[in-house]
């Protein structure tokens, strides 16, 4: 009953970073005492796909239902709009639902498929956050404290993501809270709300009913038969009876959810390779078909560098057949790309040539090691002084036609010079000279100078001991750099040098005099 379907890449063991540390807190309490809140500051989004198995399959353009073998019987676990309409619910058996809808598509529950599926959208939800955790097989963590500013704020980061799932073909329930525990729960209640204040967390979590808890059926019909059917309910028994007969689990996972006991989460990452398969429900000979196949995989495979700013020089595609061993076939350029269609051209000549001993049942991509990718500029445009045809140049020729124009006086370059005082650390050159100096993109890996340098320093306001800048005081992030030179001419200087940021994230170079009033000078602009 499994019908062709495509997998995202196959992710790697994650390696827990600094953001997994387990923060700073309160010594836990005995158990039999409620716990004081501890004072960290984070804020969790919750994504929660209810539809995960039905959206993790290719759909087709009929009804479909996903089926799941339960006693030795197919009973329907999801079933989408259509099939739905019919009166398909899930719980009724594969053979009670096509009663109902004959043309009804049954598709066998896959659990790989919706790992792969939950990785997918793990690595696209990194480009929110750098800590995105999954949480379980079907929840999806992110920790955004720091992403609000990023993005606009908090209802604008929420809408990126909510439209980006519904783009994606994902239904999904959203809710931010400030413990982990706290916004699973709530999201799998569909209590779409933003609690941003830990003190708020307990009263929105006592009206959740066990089943958002995940807890175990024992458990849950336990508390239920006590006439406990509420997180508010658990909270009113007594801790001390209710660890003596439940456990101490529950307690302190209801601790954590309230933010009484750290919740440190493992970050995944996406892996740094990409793998993709493409199995068929049939073997396919047709190579024109195959093709297309092929520029899905490519096309995916532009859209994994796309998001790290990544390219390969080799390409392997492998086509399984069922008897006999894969078919092999290596493509590389001379220069590391990402461009699916480039792609696309090269495999298209060599696929004229690729001889395959039997149907194929499934393809694989996978990429050689990748590598930053070199940028480059983008052709303008012109049209002929007549107004007719359209050429066009990249900036280099823009330039060399604006030298022969215009004359070699007129054009100009900047190279680095071998010099500490920022004033004469860069120079004017010829555009076509030959380049002895260092250039700009070689001194900037081993120093940080900004991108924008004043034409001389500006003072800056204090408060104490603090710079200000546009009325708000400055944080130094990076510093101090001495610079101490020029003693042989009359334009010496001994300044310590700091990286500053403001409120709005504005990046600053500032100095102090050593030797003269300590006041604060800003020098350049980061971004």
């Amino acid at each position: 009953m499994s019908r062709a379907w495509k997998s995202p890449v196959t992710a790697r063991d994650a390696t827990p970073s600094a953001s997994q540390q387990v923060l700073p807190f309160l010594e836990p309490a005995p158990l039999t005492r409620p716990l004081a809140p501890t004072a960290v500051r984070r804020l969790w989004f919750c994504v929660w796909l209810p539809g995960l198995p039905l959206e993790a399959c290719r759909r087709s353009d009929e009804a479909t239902a996903i089926v799941e073998e339960q006693q030795g019987i197919h009973r329907v676990l999801l079933a989408d709009a259509r099939a739905q309409a019919a009166g398909v619910m899930a719980g009724q058996s594969a053979n009670a639902a096509l009663a109902l809808l004959p043309t009804l598509a049954l598709e066998e529950r896959s659990l790989p498929r919706e790992q792969q599926a939950l990785e997918m959208l793990a690595g696209w939800l990194e480009r929110f956050s750098s800590f995105v955790c999954i949480a379980d097989c079907d929840v999806l963590l992110l920790e955004i404290a720091g992403s609000l500013r990023l993005f606009g704020g908090l209802r604008e980061l929420r809408e990126k993501i909510s439209r980006g799932l519904r783009r994606q073909g994902f239904a999904a329930s959203l809710a931010i809270a400030p413990t982990p525990l706290g916004a699973t729960w709530l999201a799998r209640a569909d209590r779409r709300v933003c609690i941003r204040n830990e003190q708020n967390l307990a009263a929105a979590l006592r009206h959740l009913p066990l089943a958002s808890l995940h807890w175990p059926q024992a458990l849950c019909e336990s508390l239920r038969g006590m006439g406990v059917t509420t997180v508010g309910d658990c909270l009113r028994l007594p801790r001390e009876g209710f660890v003596r007969r439940f456990g101490a689990e529950p307690m302190l996972t209801l601790d954590r959810a309230l933010g009484h006991l750290p919740d440190p989460r493992h970050s995944w990452r996406a892996p740094e390779r990409f793998c993709v398969d493409y199995e068929m429900t049939e073997e396919q000979s047709d190579r024109e078909l195959l093709l297309n196949i092929c520029r899905e995989l490519l096309l995916s495979l532009e859209k994994f560098l796309l998001a790290r700013q990544l390219g390969t020089q080799r390409l392997a595609f492998s086509f399984f057949h069922l008897k006999g061993a894969a078919t092999e076939l290596r493509l590389g350029c001379a220069r590391a790309d990402r461009s699916a269609e480039r792609w696309l051209a090269l495999l298209r000549i060599r696929f004229e040539q690729l001889l395959l001993s039997e149907p194929v049942i499934a393809v694989r991509l996978q990429s050689g090691l990748t590598q930053p990718l070199q940028a480059e500029s983008v052709r303008l445009q012109f049209h002929d002084a007549g107004g007719g045809q359209q050429r066009r140049y990249s900036i280099t020729q823009l330039a060399e036609r604006l030298v022969a124009r215009i004359g070699d006086q007129s054009v100009h370059s900047t190279s680095m010079v071998a010099e500490h005082r920022p004033q004469y650390a860069w120079r004017a050159q010829s555009l076509l000279s030959d380049w002895t100096s260092t250039t700009l993109s070689e001194v900037r890996r081993h120093l940080r100078r900004p991108l924008w340098m004043l034409p001389e320093p500006a003072l800056l306001p204090a408060d104490g001991a603090y710079p200000l800048h546009q009325g708000c005081r400055l944080s130094l992030l990076e510093g101090p750099e001495r610079l101490e030179t020029g003693w042989w001419d009359e334009d010496s200087m001994s300044r310590d040098y700091y990286t500053a940021i403001n409120p709005a994230g504005m990046r600053l170079w500032i100095f102090r005099n050593r030797k003269q009033s300590p006041a604060w000078y800003l020098h350049g602009y980061f971004g």
